[in-house]
């Protein structure tokens, strides 16, 4: 029921998995049945198709996520989590609310014992056609040294077991490739990172390095990293609002990805852009599913030992 376009585009989403996974997974579907079931059909497909979880109320965008996620108890959102912290599923995926996501994730499954405080992070496209990952992008505006190494490790794994970089090499973003340089988190997390035998830290890297080939993974803390995030955004929209065509600021497309994992949450959790579409959704689930078969939290659960 999360997303500007829910439940339609959701539903069209999960049509495409379906399509693509055929039994090898089974789509459940946690909302509003009346709302659902008319627009599977609309769509040509059969109720029977999916475990459909009615659900009456929902948590919208504007709303207090910890206020919401207590008292609307029969929200997607919230059942969901239920359903994952009961092991019922095996991941849960909305492009609901980010903030009640983020706290109904906190309260129900978790952090992987060791974690502080888990991250999200987001897709960097670069020139070349690799990917690279920027985080914190927004869970935590506000960090502790400790938090940016802990963010380190987690999206030096990432990379490695779903984008399949091997030993991925991770930069501290401050406002100077120099060690000393950057305000008091940066130089404290500096020697931090530096010391950890966990990752394959390189230094500092700066805004320029960004989308360069410099490094796999960029380390910041949530306030920076959203800064960023929504700069890098606007670069699609002008793109677009002018009319040209562009190979490379196409894979800016938020399309593409669909989403993005919490990482350090103990068990597969992933959120989507408000306004996702169809292709959005498809993606969404499609990482969701990456994230059960290889194991991620498992992964997390023995680096954090």
């Amino acid at each position: 029921m999360g997303g500007d376009y829910a439940p339609l585009e959701c539903l069209r989403g999960v049509l495409l998995c379906k399509k693509e996974f055929g039994k090898e997974v089974q789509l459940v579907l946690i909302g509003d049945k009346a709302k659902i079931t008319p627009l599977l059909k609309q769509e040509g497909a059969k109720e029977d198709d999916f475990e459909i979880i009615h659900t009456t109320e929902v948590i919208e965008m504007g709303e207090s996520p910890t206020r919401s996620v207590v008292s609307k108890t029969d929200s997607s959102i919230v059942v969901g989590f239920n359903l994952l912290k009961e092991k019922k599923i095996d991941a849960f995926a909305s492009a609901g609310n980010t903030g009640a996501m983020l706290v109904g994730a906190m309260l129900s499954v978790k952090t992987v014992p060791g974690v502080i405080r888990p991250t999200i992070s987001t897709i960097v496209p670069r020139e070349n056609g690799k990917i690279g990952i920027l985080l914190d992008v927004g869970a935590n505006a506000d960090c502790k040294p400790e938090f940016l190494l802990q963010f380190g490790i987690l999206g030096s794994l990432y990379s490695k077991h779903i984008f399949n970089i091997e030993n991925p090499k991770v930069g501290l973003l401050s406002i100077g490739e120099e060690e000393g340089k950057g305000n008091i988190l940066t130089q404290a997390a500096f020697d931090l990172l530096k010391e950890s035998d966990k990752i394959n830290f390189i230094g500092n890297v700066e805004g320029r390095d960004i989308f360069a080939d410099t490094a796999d993974v960029i380390v910041c803390d949530g306030f920076t990293g959203n800064i960023v995030l929504k700069f890098g955004e606007s670069f699609y929209d002008l793109i677009k609002k002018r009319k040209i065509a562009d190979h490379y600021f196409d894979s800016f497309n938020y399309e593409n990805y669909g989403g993005t994992p919490i990482l350090g949450a103990n068990a597969p959790i992933v959120i989507a852009h408000g306004i996702s579409n169809a292709l959005a959704f498809r993606n969404m689930i499609t990482l969701a599913k990456n994230l059960i078969e290889t194991n991620l939290v498992s992964i997390f659960e023995n680096a954090f030992q």
